[in-house]
């Protein structure tokens, strides 16, 4: 799996690690990214849907 390295502010990252490890939704910030992403695509994804933009290969 490839590594990016990103910019978070610290508030952002500090709401992110109230659901991160012991307790939390997810078991680390990776995981919590890629979670993140993963729904914003699937918005995203929605959104073309409904503009007619998505063809049948995405």
């Amino acid at each position: 799996m490839p590594k990016i390295s990103v910019e978070i502010p610290e508030e952002l990252l500090a709401d992110l690690d109230r659901h991160v490890g012991d307790g939390g939704k997810y078991v680390n910030r990776s995981e919590a990214v890629r979670a993140s992403i993963r729904k914003n695509l699937d918005i995203l994804d929605e959104i073309d849907e409904r503009h007619g933009r998505l063809d049948g290969g995405e």
